[in-house]
């Protein structure tokens, strides 16, 4: 029995791994596919009173419920549907919600740290790693959690220096060495893209899924 390819998007926060996402995702609109979001698997903290919740460091491996996260690829690569969860910010825990998800030809699952496990890595036909400058990646993370999230600028740059760089420094970097490919600029490269779109559709081929 064929199964769906799995492709694996890792790189630091603000490095452009939505992006790359969307161009694979465009390049293969006419297919059967999907993408799940490291993010989404949280672990649930709702067992932990509220001031402890706010001190989760989100950078941390184990920050991420893995084991769920693995459950689920395992299933989807059998073609049955997941109920993935819905993980709430504000609360700090996963919420009473879920997005069902139909099985699909080709899984894109993305995140900062999805290459560091290596029981996911397994799980990858190919591991992509976004290489983004570190000013490049702070400026995009004061953006969005500006604009989109309602930080302060204080806050951003307090948890970026104390948190998000040290963590990215000690666990994100390291997992570009278990990557196929690696993209720098991440959707601004182009050419890259090309070769890795290139490089998907021969392991479609291989598969029989094209």
């Amino acid at each position: 029995m064929r199964k769906p390819v799995v492709i694996g998007v890792a790189g630091g926060s603000g490095s452009g791994k939505t992006s790359v996402t969307r161009a694979i995702a465009e390049s293969f609109k006419d297919h059967s596919l999907l993408v799940i979001e490291q993010d989404y698997y949280y672990k649930d903290q709702s067992h932990l009173p509220f001031e402890e919740r706010l001190k989760t460091n989100y950078d941390h491996p184990f920050a991420f419920d893995n084991d769920l996260l693995i459950e689920h690829i395992g299933r989807l690569l059998h073609y049955e549907p997941i109920d993935k969860p819905v993980y709430d910010y504000s609360l700090h825990t996963r919420s009473d919600q879920i997005i069902h998800v139909d099985p699909k030809e080709v899984i894109i699952l993305e995140g900062i740290l999805i290459l560091e496990d290596e029981r996911l890595r397994d799980l990858m036909d190919i591991k992509l790693f976004v290489d983004t400058d570190a000013d490049l990646r702070i400026i995009r993370r004061l953006s969005r959690d500006i604009k989109e999230r309602g930080r302060t600028f204080d806050s951003v740059i307090d948890q970026y220096t104390n948190v998000v760089r040290p963590m990215h420094n000690q666990f994100i970097e390291p997992t570009k060495r278990y990557a196929d490919i690696i993209i720098p600029e991440g959707g601004q490269n182009h050419v890259a893209i090309d070769l890795m779109v290139t490089k998907i559709q021969t392991i479609l081929e291989q598969k029989s899924i094209l």
